[in-house]
């Protein structure tokens, strides 16, 4: 693909957004909420294999979804994933990181950022689109993050296992849409290129496996998309693998099959 700059050139702003406080009955050690659990009374998570209407123990809509604790608690995607969706975008609007590895971890280092959730289907996107900035991209930022935040809110949670599409890919892609004002009717490259990068990182998750991890998926779109926006977009997005320091928090890690588990505790 011939390397053009398709970024930038849009003139509306978005709110300044804050991160919340912790909020949630059940934390860790670490001020993180505890993962895998209820955000209402701590409990295990039961997934079930189709969508029921339940109403959302937060909000009190009623919704349709897949999981809920072992005492019937349920959680809408829009509020398990608003808090760290505030704080990523504060982080993306406050960071001097380039790299979206670091921006990513920045982000995944918020309070209000769960281990996992939907949350990382609007904080992968945002960290590329920071990183294309921050390395000289044009590109009005305040617009592209608010823009970023609406298309990845929509992703549900639990796409990786359900849709077999996980939404850090797809959040990747997002960006890359973003960036080129890349529409359904758009002709050429763009539009391939775009879907290029969901498929670069859906075959890099794939090739790992499961069970989901929220930060081993996003680590590895960020990895497999950086060089595709370098490349395409012509603008150098440098990033490095990273260490995890989240491993602990995640019950289903799998550990030394990860490729980011740390040899120290291997």
């Amino acid at each position: 693909m011939s390397k053009q700059n398709w970024g930038g050139g849009h003139s509306q702003g978005a709110p300044r957004l804050v991160p919340t406080g912790k909020g949630n009955k059940k934390e860790t050690g670490h001020g993180h909420p505890a993962e895998g659990a209820c955000l209402v009374c701590g409990k295990p998570l039961v997934y079930g294999k189709t969508e029921v209407d339940m109403e959302c123990a937060i909000c009190h809509e009623k919704k349709r979804g897949n999981a809920r604790c072992a005492d019937g608690h349920f959680v809408c995607d829009a509020c398990h994933q608003a808090p760290g969706a505030r704080a990523a975008a504060f982080v993306a609007r406050n960071t001097e990181q380039t790299d979206p590895i670091a921006i990513a971890m920045e982000m995944m280092d918020q309070a209000a950022v769960h281990m996992h959730g939907p949350e990382h289907h609007i904080l992968a996107g945002m960290a590329l689109l920071v990183a294309y900035r921050g390395c000289g991209g044009d590109l009005d930022l305040p617009w592209a993050l608010e823009e970023m935040e609406k298309r990845g809110a929509q992703v549900p949670g639990g796409t990786c296992g359900y849709w077999g599409a996980c939404g850090a890919a797809v959040s990747a892609g997002i960006a890359a849409s973003i960036l080129t004002g890349t529409t359904p009717l758009t002709a050429g490259e763009t539009y391939g290129f775009c879907n290029q990068v969901v498929s670069d990182c859906l075959s890099a998750i794939a090739k790992t496996g499961g069970p989901r991890c929220c930060k081993r998926n996003t680590f590895l779109s960020l990895l497999a998309a950086a060089p595709r926006f370098s490349e395409a977009l012509g603008v150098a997005i440098n990033t490095q693998k990273p260490v995890c320091s989240y491993f602990k928090r995640n019950g289903e890690c799998l550990r030394d099959r990860c490729p980011f588990f740390p040899q120290s505790e291997a």
